[in-house]
């Protein structure tokens, strides 16, 4: 019996229990911004891709950093009990000064980019939790430059270095062969080993804490703490799931997937969400997707991808924090959820089938739930999402490599009461922008725009949301490559609204010609002068255009965001000399009623 187990039967006032929460989740905190400070690369210092978690000894999640983003800490139970099963089909044993390399997509990893370390805690000769972090890396050995857009992968081998559990410390030697090995294959190796050796700097900084919360506590009064706070959240996940009405709630998306390929098993791929509601317990069931695609990488691992799209997305519908306010992030919260793929599929792969590209099936998983769900909570789900899109710069300066990452953002639809938020990331990404002067200042590169969408955003009671424009030069020869979504399909409209618009990407050449790109794009040399000109998807609308505050469309009027012709055929507003005519309003509204 764990600590955890055993605490389960004791008891803990909930004032300390709160205290050791607290405490535990200011060690995750304390983790991510060490993880930041101390990285190379802009795509964790800048945009947060990482996360950072402690577990206890079976991988149950007890805290999580609430900087990273919930497709990196979201995983990290996944990557535990995928490191534990893996070594003890070796009969290696787990020691202390061991730190463990994990990015097997086949045993709780993301994807191979990112990359956990994790350190066992223990307490004498006792395992007393893991400490982890996680983080994607901008190049992982893949058959061509970046960790992004590695699209036309046919297996998982061609995605780069696979690291199964592997001991990169060895109670407490460095194994140099493999951190050799690992950097031989690795380009802009200097770059990629220095924010791995940040992440391992980072989960030993998270165990020490532990230890010294052990010293303070107790190692019994934190477990007792942590099975009291899980039990919390499930109560209140349960709370949740039993004020939705019993039944199914179904809905599909048409995931572009190669819109350009000619074969139909790899484009316009169908991903089917049934929602099951019974009682306190909710059952996601995705058979009808596509399935997988075995020579190409948008195959979602179902742990550690699937399962977390899933979670957050009931968790952020169900547990709105502007209503709940701050709930422990831990394992309680997914007891009451089930989660059914059919093995084969899009969502439940088989290897060596590649999930490199999975982000943007995922987050469309993720929206499809919502759909779902908005015939249950029609108040707390917002419309179609925009997706995003990821794309890779590298070259070669002086015979070495650079590489760079992208985020480019989506936006989200409008909700009840509220317009959709404009050029965001989307769901499960929350990684946060990089600034201009960081990428001009280190790369050769220039931003050229960075601006919202020109056309109007998706009418309705509350608008969607406007995507971005984002077009960037290259002021040397390299390459580029993007992996994306949503250039086939606009997000969904809701209860009336409109729905949103496609995402583009085109190339604009140096010598003036243009070629259109569709949303995934494989490795593509590029020349000094050209240029990428990418635009986000603009998210759908919420309710009928109709009942939309008459000063919301004139405010979107004065802001530039539609015209007075616009604000009088769509809305029903008439705006005369910058104000709203209420009297001529009200007749054109209740002529189209």
């Amino acid at each position: 019996m764990s600590a955890l187990e055993a605490a389960a039967e004791s008891r803990i006032d909930p004032i300390t229990a709160a205290v050791i929460q607290g405490a535990l989740e200011n060690v995750a905190i304390e983790m991510g911004y060490k993880l930041m400070r101390m990285s190379y690369s802009s795509i964790i210092r800048e945009s947060e891709d990482f996360g950072a978690a402690l577990t206890d000894p079976e991988g149950n999640q007890l805290c999580e950093c609430k900087l990273s983003t919930p497709l990196q800490s979201g995983p990290i139970p996944g990557y535990i009990r995928g490191i534990r099963k893996i070594l003890a089909a070796r009969g290696e044993k787990i020691r202390p000064g061991d730190v463990i390399m994990h990015n097997d997509a086949y045993a709780g990893a993301s994807h191979g980019p990112d990359v956990a370390f994790i350190v066992p805690v223990f307490i004498g000769q006792t395992l007393a939790a893991f400490s982890a972090t996680t983080a994607h890396h901008l190049d992982i050995g893949a058959a061509t430059p970046g960790s992004a857009g590695i699209v036309e992968a046919v297996d998982a081998y061609a995605e780069g270095l696979q690291f199964k559990a592997l001991k990169i410390i060895d109670e407490g030697q460095w194994n140099r062969p493999l951190w050799q090995m690992v950097r031989d294959n690795i380009r802009a190796s200097d770059l990629v080993v220095g924010d791995m050796e940040a992440q391992i700097k980072a989960a030993e900084i998270g165990a020490e804490r532990f230890r010294g919360l052990v010293d303070q506590f107790g190692l019994e009064a934190i477990a007792a703490a942590s099975a009291a706070q899980m039990d919390y959240s499930e109560r209140l996940m349960r709370d949740a799931i039993r004020g939705l009405p019993d039944g199914v709630y179904a809905a599909e998306t048409i995931y572009d997937g190669y819109l350009d390929d000619p074969s139909p098993s790899r484009k316009n791929l169908p991903i089917k969400v049934a929602v099951t509601v019974e009682g306190d317990e909710i059952t996601v069931d995705l058979t009808g997707t596509a399935p997988q695609v075995p020579d190409r990488p948008i195959n979602m691992p179902f742990v550690g991808t699937v399962d977390c799209a899933i979670w957050l997305t009931l968790r952020s519908i169900l547990l709105d924090s502007a209503i709940y306010g701050e709930i422990p992030q831990n394992a309680g919260l997914t007891r009451p959820i089930r989660i059914v793929a059919p093995l084969g599929c899009l969502a439940n792969p088989i290897f060596p089938a590649p999930t490199i590209a999975r982000f943007t099936p995922g987050n469309a998983i993720a929206d499809t739930l919502m759909h779902a769900l908005a015939a249950a909570v029609p108040k707390q789900v917002s419309a179609g999402i925009g997706n995003l899109r990821v794309v890779s710069f590298s070259g070669l300066k002086d015979g070495r490599h650079w590489v760079h990452m992208e985020i480019l953002e989506g936006s989200y639809g409008g909700r009840f009461g509220m317009d959709g938020m404009d050029a965001v990331d989307t769901l499960y990404a929350n990684t946060r922008n990089n600034p201009i002067e960081d990428i001009e200042s280190h790369l050769p590169i220039r931003v050229e725009d960075y601006e919202l969408r020109p056309e109007p955003p998706a009418a309705g009671a509350w608008r969607g949301g406007m995507g971005s424009v984002r077009s960037f030069t290259l002021l040397s020869d390299g390459a580029f490559s993007i992996e994306g979504d949503g250039h086939g399909t606009a997000p969904w409209g809701f209860a009336g609204g409109a729905p949103g618009k496609p995402g583009t990407l085109t190339l604009r050449r140096a010598d003036g010609s243009e070629k259109p790109l569709p949303s995934k794009v494989a490795y593509h040399e590029a020349r000094t002068g050209d240029r990428i000109v990418t635009l986000g998807p603009n998210g759908g609308g919420y309710g009928d255009p109709m009942k939309r505050d008459p000063q919301a469309v004139l405010d979107d009027v004065l802001d530039g965001l539609i015209d007075a012709a616009t604000a009088l055929t769509v809305y029903g507003v008439a705006i005369e000399d910058g104000r709203v005519d209420a009297m001529r309003t009200a007749r054109l509204r209740a002529e189209a009623a």
